[in-house]
């Protein structure tokens, strides 16, 4: 389970204002990455903040609600189009330094992953696995994975067959199968091998 830890060690450093930023959607095949940054209440932290896959869809959406209510949160959509250009990780990093420059100027930021963006406007420390360390990095991974699972279920009503109302857009076999029976959206990422591959394929048969 996710603890305080981290931000207490901060805090008796004399970083007072300390933002967790995680993303969710860095592997599917479909659909925007989706980054949060999140600063607590340090007087008013939700009980049981963990790594969001390892929560409940149940338990996930209460604790977005009770997130919402008593932290500052800032959320970004990187699109496909923009990951298609830059590619993925490069993708990762504006989103992440878009979302913390929309919050409040922070004295530190947690990082969740091994590598940190280059243009933050705060020191930042990179956390592996943070999202099950620390309650700042949890509580910005539930907000990116609710959010982006609603938008996903959203996108499905609108290009039904590739099942991205349970797969959120990853490469699982339903997924291949509606690519081989309806093509290519627009809300596909392009750069990604299988569906450059799809591409290239329909191209080169034409």
């Amino acid at each position: 389970m996710a603890n305080y830890e981290l931000e207490t060690e901060l805090r008796s450093a004399g970083h007072q204002i300390i933002a967790g930023v995680d993303e969710v959607g860095r592997g599917p095949w479909a659909g925007p990455v989706t980054v949060c940054a999140v600063i607590l209440d340090p007087n008013n932290i939700p009980d049981g903040l963990n790594d969001s896959k390892k929560l409940t869809a149940k338990r996930r959406e209460a604790l977005f609600d009770l997130i919402m209510d008593s932290a500052q949160v800032s959320l970004v959509h990187v699109e496909v189009d923009e990951i298609d250009q830059i590619n993925i990780l490069q993708a990762t990093f504006r989103g992440m330094e878009r979302a913390v420059a929309g919050l409040p100027q922070s004295d530190h930021i947690l990082i969740d992953g091994n590598k940190i963006p280059p243009n933050l406007n705060a020191p930042a420390t990179a956390v592996v696995k943070g999202d099950g360390k620390s309650v700042s990095i949890a509580a910005a991974s539930i907000i990116a994975k609710v959010t982006r699972d609603r938008l996903m279920l959203d996108l499905s009503k609108l290009h039904p067959g590739y099942g991205w109302e349970t797969n959120a857009g990853y490469g699982t076999k339903l997924h291949q199968l509606g690519l081989l029976n309806h093509g290519v959206t627009p809300h596909h990422r392009r750069s990604f091998k299988p569906i450059h591959n799809i591409l290239y394929s329909a191209s080169n048969a034409n």
